[in-house]
């Protein structure tokens, strides 16, 4: 008898007479706290990613602001205008080259949805978000989530999001740890995270 058979037999005895309940288990009280978005730029940070929240009111100025002093600024087609008319002379992505994508310094796009208990951000590239590669090439990515796309946990984001189109988890600035164990930033992806959370006014 091999070890995973030995494993899987001891799984199955501890199962024995134990009736499989079909019924949803309930998040936790804490994933339904009051303040979801409280919640979630709590954990987003926890990832050491620069968070903000602002009104829809201040929303422009705040993104604007999240910008590199005098740096390129990219755009996907779709950023709603009154976003993209508080930047200082945006590019909107027309298919631009992994080398063209290199030269800017940052890129700003909304998001498909945001988990409060992972602190985790979810793309599905539509044009307000465009294509992956521009979110991976510039050192900073400026991510503007609404508060009400802030759901409690990933069942409750994989309930929103469509199977058939490309998705992208983003936890934090890019990093890994693989060489000697050090902490190196933008190696698979921006260096810096800044994510402007925008809460309706009054």
């Amino acid at each position: 008898m091999s070890a995973r058979d030995e494993v899987f037999g001891r799984v199955r005895a501890a199962l024995a007479g134990v009736d499989p309940d079909p019924a949803p288990v309930p998040a936790p009280p804490g994933a339904r706290a009051a303040d979801l978005v409280a919640h979630f730029a709590e954990r987003v940070a926890d990832y050491r990613a620069v968070v903000v929240r602002c009104s829809a009111a201040d929303a422009a100025a705040t993104v604007a602001a999240a910008l590199p002093a005098g740096g390129r600024v990219v755009v996907p087609p779709g950023l709603p205008g009154s976003l993209v008319s508080a930047l200082p002379d945006p590019v909107a992505d027309d298919g631009l080259a992994a080398a063209e994508l290199d030269s800017f310094d940052a890129v700003v796009t909304a998001c498909r949805v945001g988990i409060a208990e992972t602190g985790t951000i979810v793309l599905d590239h539509e044009p307000d978000q465009g294509r992956r590669a521009l979110t991976l090439v510039p050192d900073r990515h400026v991510c503007v989530v609404r508060a009400d796309q802030v759901v409690a946990d990933v069942p409750e984001a994989v309930a929103l999001l469509d199977p058939r189109r490309p998705l992208t988890w983003i936890s934090g600035p890019s990093a890994t740890s693989d060489i000697e164990l050090d902490r190196v930033e933008g190696v698979h992806g921006p260096r810096h995270l800044h994510v402007v959370i925008v809460e309706e006014s009054g």
